[in-house]
């Protein structure tokens, strides 16, 4: 006689609400992937003081990948001058209404002021030198007085307007076109021992933002940029600063191939600036390319591709949008500092 219970011999899968079956026979789950590119170990031992820690006797600021210093990045603050700016045109163009939004941006933890006078948006009007000149100068110079310990940056790539602006107080110049417009920006930045800012983009202002065509969008960067670097520094310029101009000429997939791949451009010696608050490849991600995110929501949008360009490198972002960012940054480099 058969002694077993047939409750020991027999298991019915338990079901649920709807009758399914919870627990059934399933085929073992394949492998992970493999990540195809590894974390960057960003010790900032590896980055020499001399090219990552910008300034002199009136500033410092530490932009070597992991340092403390940096907690995850420094924040760029964006101050348009501007009437036609593609986010916030028209809205700074006093020089009041600019203090005002600086002292704002300083208060939720910029490190840098980044002022502008003519817009880099597709179809923009050009802007003579002399008008560029009458919109930034004026704000620096009121800048640099109602705030001694700000560190400004001028975002231009005339030299004239960048030797009248350095002149008024900017410690920083920034040139959107990286030398190719007017490689006398070289010397105009060695004239005033000012670091340069250097952005990879192709074509004449107007034209910019133009899509190009790349075989290795990584390769193809880094490789202009390190011409660039060279060109600088054979001017005399001591300290450079790459930008791989995100959202100039280059289609979304290449433009986050570039954020995911940050980390290959610091073989250049260089701190790293990237910029990608409220560009139209966030909309379009956000969105669709034919009916993209509007400008003012795409705040977590531009956070998110910040976090993946700091968690590979880079040390300086360019933003519209200063106490989130701030924030975010606080968060990311506790975290990035556990690695």
């Amino acid at each position: 006689m058969d002694l077993v219970p047939t409750a020991l011999c027999v298991y019915l899968a338990p079901t649920s609400v709807r009758g399914s079956p919870l627990l059934e026979t399933r085929p073992p789950a394949p492998p992970m992937p493999r990540m195809s590119r590894s974390t960057p170990s960003l010790n900032p031992d590896d980055f020499p003081t001399d090219r990552f820690v910008l300034g002199g006797d009136d500033y410092t600021l530490d932009c070597r990948p992991g340092s403390p210093e940096a907690a995850g990045a420094h924040v760029m603050g964006v101050l348009n001058v501007t009437p036609d700016s593609f986010s916030d045109g028209g809205q700074y163009v006093t020089v009041e209404k600019a203090l005002s939004r600086a002292a704002e941006m300083l208060s939720e933890g910029a490190s840098i002021i980044d002022v502008g006078g003519e817009s880099t948006r597709p179809g923009a009007d050009p802007v003579s030198k002399e008008d560029e000149r009458d919109r930034v100068v004026p704000v620096i110079d009121a800048l640099t007085d109602r705030f001694p310990e700000a560190v400004v940056s001028v975002d231009t790539y005339k030299p004239d307007v960048a030797r009248a602006s350095l002149a008024a107080g900017a410690d920083i110049v920034n040139d959107v076109t990286g030398l190719r417009h007017d490689p006398e920006m070289a010397a105009a930045a060695a004239d005033w021992k000012a670091p340069l800012m250097v952005m990879h983009s192709m074509g004449e202002p107007g034209d910019l933002t133009r899509p190009r065509e790349y075989d290795d969008v990584t390769a193809q960067v880094r490789d202009a940029l390190a011409r660039t670097v060279e060109t600088a520094e054979q001017a005399g310029v001591e300290q450079v600063i790459i930008d791989p101009g995100f959202g100039f000429g280059k289609s979304d997939a290449e433009n986050f191939r570039l954020l995911n791949e940050i980390d290959e451009l610091l073989t250049l010696n260089c701190p790293v600036l990237v910029g990608v608050s409220r560009k139209s490849t966030i909309g379009a991600t956000l969105g669709t390319p034919d009916d993209p995110a509007p400008v003012d929501e795409r705040l977590f949008g531009s956070l998110g591709a910040t976090a993946a360009a700091v968690a590979r490198g880079a040390t300086i972002v360019r933003t519209h949008d200063i106490a989130p960012t701030v924030e975010m940054l606080k968060v990311l480099g506790v975290t990035l500092r556990q690695r």
